[in-house]
């Protein structure tokens, strides 16, 4: 691996956080089944992300925002998304009905992978920048969103009572539905609000290009 290839300080700096974070959250969780359900995807990508590194070099903004993104699903798996004590504090605080971090969650479902669906299909397809880039990156997260509502729909099926704290409807017969709109949401919003600052660093990835995938 030449030096262009090798981690820089931030890869390491995050690697970190979010290891730490993973050994706290794995540290007498509240449920051990959903804290496996909810941090089985943060071990996944990282193996992924680990296993096309030296290939495929993010920007350092994805890099940060799937971090931000693995922290939220291992801070879900400690307390389950429906005991999140901030989630729980806001609750009180406002006088809502339920316990809305898994909100976040879902959001973020949606306002990560549109980037990352974003800074593939940008370098390593043929698509350009404009409306239909956007309409199919739009369409992706939301499979990907209903794609997750049917692995939580299966665990389910299979574990009964054991898979309540994963699914975390809190009694919202229009959970799923909700949580879907969420990444929706989280899509679009992630396309408007970073889709430049995400060009001036794909842009400086091409002055500085790693070795191609």
């Amino acid at each position: 691996m030449s030096s262009k290839q090798r981690p820089q300080r931030l890869h390491w700096i995050l690697l970190v956080v979010v290891a730490l974070v993973f050994v706290w959250s794995a540290i007498r969780p509240l449920e051990r089944f959903t804290w496996f359900m909810e941090v089985f995807p943060v071990i996944l990508g990282v193996m992924i992300l680990g296993a096309v590194f030296p290939r495929f070099r993010f920007t350092p903004l994805l890099y940060v925002l799937m971090a931000i993104h693995m922290v939220i699903l291992m801070v879900g798996g400690r307390y389950t998304y429906a005991e999140v004590p901030l989630g729980n504090w806001i609750r009180d605080a406002f006088d809502m009905s339920r316990n809305h971090y898994d909100r976040l969650g879902h959001f973020a479902q949606g306002f990560v992978p549109a980037l990352i669906a974003r800074e593939v299909l940008l370098r390593r397809s043929p698509l350009q920048r404009g409306k239909w880039l956007f309409f199919i990156i739009v369409s992706i997260c939301l499979a990907f969103s209903a794609f997750y509502e049917l692995i939580e729909w299966t665990a389910a099926v299979s574990a009964g009572s054991a898979a309540d704290a994963f699914l975390g409807t809190q009694g919202d017969v229009w959970d799923t539905q909700k949580d879907m709109a969420l990444a929706l949401i989280g899509a679009i919003t992630a396309l408007l609000t970073l889709s430049r600052f995400h060009d001036r660093q794909l842009g400086r990835l091409e002055e500085h290009p790693v070795a191609g995938f």
